[in-house]
């Protein structure tokens, strides 16, 4: 335990030094902690894995029904598991708590779900089709829970068979949700709650679980306070019993708070990396990682050492802005800001020449591609070319809106600028968006960089201006990154939009296309043209401006942790984003190199 004080010192020591958003964070934080009723023995180093994260969720919160408060990102996906996970790198369904889970008809109307036989809780109970029933009837009920509209949508009932079988009906067909909804992989999918635990609380909204809470995962929380959180693993995981895995040879996870917001500090963290102080942190910039690489062989990176030092993941940045406010409700002045954005320059500047920057709501990966490729995709490319870098039809389009160029040479309308300024996160925005103001502001918008901590709640809000963000949607077709701009999720001004629903776009005509091809298989010609037709209206109305590709740039130490997933070493498949749904995977796969 002495041990893990000096390491919880020298860590608040770093954030205090470094950070002074750090200090606002912990002198703002509950002044609660959890501490081990015992303390906890020292560990070698060789069994402990410390990794770097920004941890901002109340401290107590592992509840994923605790609404606001719960995040999977900050270790909680330690502790809580899914039917399945996905391996987005070999393509595969990792099969979990569910043994199969399979339609049984062909309008894809009925599932069955085949649960293992040994998956328990922590408390030693087993986990049954009834913690199956009650997780799915709570989103279906309550609209608080994040999967609720999905349910609402598409769930007629779920019924438990047996102690291991549940039976999902379906109210329309639902081709989709086996996998958007009910597994796990990179931010998104459900995991099973347990009912006894959940049913006892007045509110299960309400309640943190702190360390009592039963859970299916590996890890047990014993300690959390401003600095660090501390899973330890438990030794009786049902995973390993029934197959599922070996036996982790991790026996303790540490998350460091680096302090302030998402991706800050990363110089100083990438050099406790370099030192082998720290396994793994947020993944980095370009120029970061490429010098840690250099001062550090025993560092790699999903890439190896090869440029650009990371995998393409599900999250591509598009410049946001809220459709329902002036001017931005004008599709000509948001394909005008798109004509002066320099695509190829970008990729020249940032990636070394990678095609990096893009012009999809969604990720390339083989089916998407696959998409994106198809002749009615290309011919519709073709006509609107949504990448084109053209600032004289930029000048047509805002004189057409009705703006002339002031003094200053910027577009002006009834004595306003056009507010440009770029809401984003400096830890992970810092090399691009700079060059956006610059194109941006020589194109004659008002732009201007804010990489305050008010930038999310701004772009919540819905506040002039433009938003720096991903689409986390769409891993195999187009649907999900399309469906984000459906109108049942734009909230009115005054407001706040969830995650991923900033456009505030409304088009009857875009949600009747979705409507239609929500009860397709992806397989469906129905589906192919619908799904193309909604990217004409993507494109057609500009709803946003994609940007770039997102790459994870994740640097991990192998002086005393091997195995992590990379392209020369898939391990399962996953992507190795500790903090994503599939973490507890890349955590549990690891193991040891043999350094003491």
């Amino acid at each position: 335990m002495a041990k893990l004080k000096l390491l919880a010192a020298a860590f608040a020591a770093l954030a205090l030094a470094v950070s002074p958003l750090a200090v606002v964070a912990q002198d703002a934080a509950p002044a609660t902690e959890i501490t081990p009723a015992t303390p906890l023995p020292d560990l070698p180093r060789n069994q402990e894995l410390i990794l770097g994260w920004s941890i901002t969720s109340p401290i107590g919160v592992t509840n994923p029904w605790a609404i606001p408060g719960y995040t999977h990102q900050e270790g909680n996906v330690l502790m809580w598991e899914p039917l399945m996970y996905f391996g987005i790198f070999s393509d595969k369904e990792i099969p979990w708590l569910a043994d199969s889970m399979e339609y049984t008809n062909a309008d894809f109307t009925k599932l069955e779900i085949k649960l293992n036989k040994d998956a328990k809780w922590s408390d030693g109970t087993a986990v049954t089709s009834a913690d199956v029933v009650y997780t799915f009837e709570g989103q279906m009920k309550n609209e608080k829970l994040p999967y609720h509209a999905h349910f609402d949508q598409f769930v007629a009932s779920a019924t438990a068979v047996d102690d291991l079988t549940v039976e999902v009906t379906f109210k329309i067909p639902a081709p989709r949700f086996k996998f958007e909804v009910l597994t796990e992989k990179f931010d998104t999918g459900i995991p099973i709650v347990p009912k006894a635990w959940m049913e006892a609380q007045a509110d299960y909204n309400a309640a943190p679980g702190g360390i009592d809470i039963p859970h299916s995962g590996p890890y047990d929380l014993v300690a959390w306070n401003a600095n660090q959180k501390i899973y330890n693993l438990r030794e009786d995981w049902w995973a390993v019993t029934a197959g599922r895995i070996a036996a982790p040879a991790v026996k303790r996870v540490i998350y460091v708070n680096l302090g302030g917001q998402v991706g800050q500090n990363m110089d100083t963290i990438a050099q406790r990396i370099v030192n082998n102080e720290m396994d793994s942190a947020l993944d980095m910039r370009s120029s970061v990682i490429g010098n840690i690489l250099a001062q550090n062989p025993e560092i790699t990176t999903h890439a190896g050492n090869e440029s650009p030092y990371g995998y393409l993941d599900w999250w591509p940045n598009s410049l946001w802005m809220n459709t329902q406010l002036e001017p931005y409700n004008d599709p000509k002045v948001r394909r005008a800001m798109s004509l002066v954005i320099n695509r190829e320059l970008i990729n020249e500047v940032l990636y070394e020449g990678a095609e990096i920057a893009t012009i999809y709501p969604f990720p390339l990966y083989p089916g998407l591609q696959a998409f994106a490729d198809s002749p009615e995709v290309k011919a519709l490319e073709e006509k609107y070319q949504p990448g084109l870098y053209d600032p004289t039809q930029s000048e047509a389009l805002m004189a057409e809106a009705g703006f002339a160029k002031n003094g200053d040479g910027l577009w002006e309308k009834n004595g306003a600028t056009v507010n440009a300024t770029i809401q984003g996160f400096e830890g992970i925005h810092s090399d691009i968006v700079p060059i956006l103001v610059e194109m941006l502001r020589n194109g004659g918008f008002d732009a201007s960089v804010n990489f305050g901590t008010d930038a999310y709640q701004n772009m919540a809000d819905g506040t002039a201006g433009l938003y720096m963000f991903g689409h986390g949607a769409s891993l195999k077709d187009p649907f999900e990154a399309l469906n984000l701009f459906h109108g049942k999720y734009s909230a009115s001004i005054g407001t706040s939009a969830g995650n991923n629903r900033f456009s505030r776009y409304n088009n009857p005509e875009y949600d009747a296309l979705l409507d239609s091809i929500a009860p397709l298989s992806s397989e469906d010609p129905k589906f192919h043209e619908g799904a193309a037709k909604a990217l004409e209206i993507y494109w057609r109305d500009q709803i946003d401006i994609p940007i770039i590709q997102w790459l994870h740039r994740i640097a991990y130490n192998q002086h005393y942790w091997k195995n992590w997933p990379t392209t020369a070493n898939p391990a399962m498949g996953t992507n190795g984003a500790f903090w994503a749904q599939t973490g507890l995977l890349v955590v549990t796969s690891l193991q040891p190199t043999g350094a003491e």
